[in-house]
């Protein structure tokens, strides 16, 4: 399960253009924030793309599951929106679904922090066209790279979550799935069970419309 990672990081001088290319994102994902009624950026993998705007069930299964993340750690919050530094040498911007980190943990942090402390990242899937890739592909291994022991994704469209743990050598070593109603194992240090019966009552609702 080991990613190959085939950008140019061979030398200090292709270091320092990535940081470049990092600092011109910034610059325009802060003007994005302020012009673009909020639009949100994201850089991985030396792209930049579009966080799309979540949707009802979206924000529905987010509550969902900040509520079982509180329920078995009363000291930690799912940050949602909360902009991170990722990738090998930090140069990606990504801004998870949901964030598990101690309350507060990212008050004086500012628009990009640093992912020391956090326990688990939170993806759930959208209906554009570059779900595919960005929550799939990009995010795992961006994720992976950057040592963030757990992530977690919610898979609208195949009716599942994955649950990745063990990253190492720029990938995570164990991928775990269950179908929606399913439960699954959210693995050290996250370390509860989360039961999927509700979101797959959450995502039934709304394909038959009573949601």
């Amino acid at each position: 399960m080991t990613a190959l990672d085939e950008r140019p990081h061979t030398d200090e001088q292709s270091h320092t253009d990535a940081q470049m290319l990092t600092e011109q994102f910034e610059s325009l994902a802060r003007a994005a924030m302020r012009e673009a009624d909020g639009l949100r950026l994201e850089f991985i993998d030396g792209k930049m793309g579009v966080k799309v705007v979540p949707d009802g069930l979206h924000e529905a299964i987010t509550m969902w599951l900040l509520r079982q993340c509180i329920q078995h750690h009363p000291t930690m919050d799912l940050h949602t929106g909360q902009g991170l530094k990722t990738e090998t040498y930090r140069e990606g911007r990504a801004r998870p679904d949901g964030t598990l980190a101690p309350i507060a943990h990212f008050a004086r942090a500012g628009e990009w922090a640093e992912p020391d402390g956090t326990l688990m990242t939170v993806e759930i899937t959208s209906h554009d066209r570059d779900t595919n890739r960005r929550d799939r592909v990009e995010k795992p291994r961006a994720y992976a790279e950057t040592g963030i022991p757990v992530f977690l994704l919610v898979d609208r469209r195949a009716g599942e979550v994955t649950v990745y743990s063990e990253p190492g050598d720029g990938a995570y070593q164990q991928r775990h799935t269950a179908a929606f109603g399913k439960p699954i194992e959210l693995p050290a240090p996250v370390g509860f069970t989360l039961d999927t019966e509700r979101l797959k009552a959450l995502v039934d609702d709304v394909r038959e419309g009573r949601g």
